[in-house]
């Protein structure tokens, strides 16, 4: 089953979509996916719809919102801030506990790109809610990417104007104050779970390095794969099937099966 849901996150409505197994009875293992950085829930050529069915699938329920800002859900994009996304993000996985579906013992998280980032210091700071955790090229560099390559020879001008204009996205003075705040390594370090990163060799947009930086904070937790040739987006058939698969077998490991002690959605 797929159908679209709403809630409030810092008084705007955030859009999304839950994907649940065709299977009524019982209680679900979720997912949480959540996205990077002007992206929207659908994801890059519609690799989280993709994939949302695939878990369904495989027994796993999912939701996927627009952060606010972003894709249909209410704000603007020039406001977004790394710590909006964040409380987003806690309001979105509060939402999922309180479905009487999801068995709340058993949820995972996805984080792609700056959602990786967002995801990864959100089970940092809610550890006991969120069993396991997969990072899809995470940002944690965030701050360096958005100064050095984002807005780079545009500094100046974006310090005159309050906002810099990157591929038709308007970067706010707030984010890039917002970011400089952040230790998103140091947050995420606190997370408890088991954790798997996947990141494309060939990444264009987040280099391969930021993940093997969370490697050393997250020390024995944690395993890297690498999606050999992969970009940042993904965009071949073939290293999506392995982003996929890689991930599937993960949260099959790491969550408990279905459990049929529910009876009614």
């Amino acid at each position: 089953m797929q159908k679209s849901i709403e809630i409030k996150s810092r008084n705007l409505t955030l859009r999304g979509t839950l994907h649940t197994p065709d299977r009524v009875n019982g209680k679900f293992p979720l997912i949480i996916i959540y996205h990077g950085f002007g992206g929207n829930k659908m994801g890059p050529h519609f690799m989280f719809v993709k994939f949302s069915r695939l878990l369904a699938e495989h027994g796993f329920a999912s939701i996927r919102f627009d952060f606010a800002g972003s894709g249909e859900s209410d704000g603007e994009f020039i406001n977004m801030t790394l710590s909006g996304e964040l409380e987003d993000a806690k309001n979105i996985l509060d939402y999922a506990k309180s479905l009487k579906f999801v068995d709340k013992e058993n949820i995972g998280v996805i984080g792609f790109s700056m959602g990786g980032a967002v995801a990864s210091m959100l089970a940092g700071i809610n550890s006991k809610d969120i069993k396991a955790l997969c990072l899809w090229a995470p940002a944690g560099n965030m701050p360096e990417i958005v100064v050095n390559d984002f807005i780079a020879e545009g500094y100046p001008q974006f310090l005159e104007r309050g906002y810099h204009e990157f591929e038709g996205l308007p970067i706010g003075k707030a984010f890039v104050e917002d970011l400089k705040k952040i230790d998103i390594y140091d947050t995420a370090s606190k997370y408890d779970g088991n954790v798997l990163l996947l990141h494309g060799d060939a990444d264009e947009v987040v280099n391969f390095s930021a993940s093997e930086k969370y490697l050393e904070y997250y020390n024995q937790k944690a395993k890297l794969i690498a999606i050999k040739g992969a970009d940042h987006l993904f965009s071949k058939e073939e290293w999506v099937k392995q982003l996929f698969s890689h991930t599937i077998n993960f949260f099959s490991d790491e969550l408990s099966s279905f459990s049929a002690n529910y009876t009614a959605i």
